[in-house]
């Protein structure tokens, strides 16, 4: 797709913290967008409501495990492209109900696969996670890697959706990019995301949950770089259909280096409360984002301190906190 020229996009879980900030770009640049999510409660609503408060665009509410309802947006509208980041996230819930992930993430996604391929729609961008890579040894970590041991349900479902564009790309010729998130983060991210938790945590004078020792370290990425790469890869035409993309900070950061950089944007002094090791968390992420840069032009701007202080002011500014 040619995101330089006005199109029809749908993007799924367009209410959520990056679709909504991808639905805002792609309004900016003069894109029609038709949002898709379901507004579960994995977290209280009323965020992705307001998410969306001002946004111009038709919002579908359901489910993408909804085959009907799936077919009768596609028959409602002529897309250009698929956006698809609609998921259940988060590693340590994938444990507790993996059933659910599994039917959301897995069936949900063929869903859209088929209703692309049933409506000539040939391009697809799918949200996929670094979690796939799994308890990878070698860093950083790279796609040509290979993928042995992923360790929660919510990377099974993740690696399992790549495999699924994959088939769908040799199969039915449909362009299929897979974008590899590196724990992103920013203004309206989760609140079960650990940015979010430290700072709200930190600011009422309440103590922060540490599991380990602190060195599990991640690869964090501001959504701004991140959303500038997910543009990027749907203007991406050349090669093959089916290509894999690491989007990175290209840089780690350990838990006790964010603590310390929470608290240096808070002015305040975090209480810890020490707790063992959580299970399905891999010790480290690290992307290697040389394939992007060289075939996307992408480039990581925004780094961890000065994106944990912009996330600060922006919760306090908004009252979050």
């Amino acid at each position: 797709m040619n995101p330089s020229q006005s199109k029809k996009f749908l993007v799924t879980g367009g209410a959520g913290f990056i679709g909504s900030h991808l639905t805002e770009a792609l309004l900016a640049a003069g894109h029609e967008v038709v949002v898709f999510d379901d507004f579960n409660d994995y977290y209280d609503p009323a965020i992705k409501e307001g998410n969306l408060a001002g946004v111009k665009a038709e919002v579908v509410r359901g489910d993408i495990r909804d085959d009907a309802l799936v077919v009768r947006t596609f028959a409602a509208h002529r897309f250009d492209g698929v956006f698809h980041l609609a998921a259940r996230a988060g590693v340590r819930p994938s444990i507790a109900d993996p059933r659910l992930y599994f039917s959301t993430n897995m069936d949900g996604t063929l869903n859209l696969l088929e209703a692309c391929r049933r409506n000539g729609v040939n391009d697809f961008i799918f949200a996929s996670s670094s979690s796939v890579y799994g308890v990878n040894s070698k860093v950083p970590f790279a796609e040509s890697d290979l993928i042995e041991r992923t360790i929660s349900p919510y990377a099974a479902t993740k690696i399992a959706g790549e495999q699924m564009c994959s088939n769908y790309a040799h199969l039915f010729g449909l362009r299929c990019m897979c974008l590899r998130f590196f724990t992103v983060y920013g203004p309206r991210q989760r609140p079960d995301l650990a940015i979010s938790k430290f700072t709200a945590a930190i600011l009422a004078g309440k103590p922060i949950d540490r599991y380990g020792d602190g060195s599990t370290a991640r690869d964090y990425t501001y959504v701004e770089d991140i959303v500038r790469g997910i543009v990027a890869a749907a203007r991406y035409t050349e090669k093959s259909a089916f290509e894999i993309f690491n989007l990175g900070g290209s840089a780690t950061t350990t838990l006790n280096e964010l603590i310390a950089l929470v608290e240096d944007a808070t002015g305040r002094k975090a209480i810890i409360n020490q707790l063992p090791d959580q299970p399905g968390d891999v010790p480290r992420t690290f992307a290697d984002v040389g394939k992007a840069r060289r075939l996307l032009g992408y480039e990581p701007h925004t780094p961890i301190n000065e994106g944990v202080r912009k996330y600060v002011e922006w919760a306090r500014r908004t009252h979050l906190v």
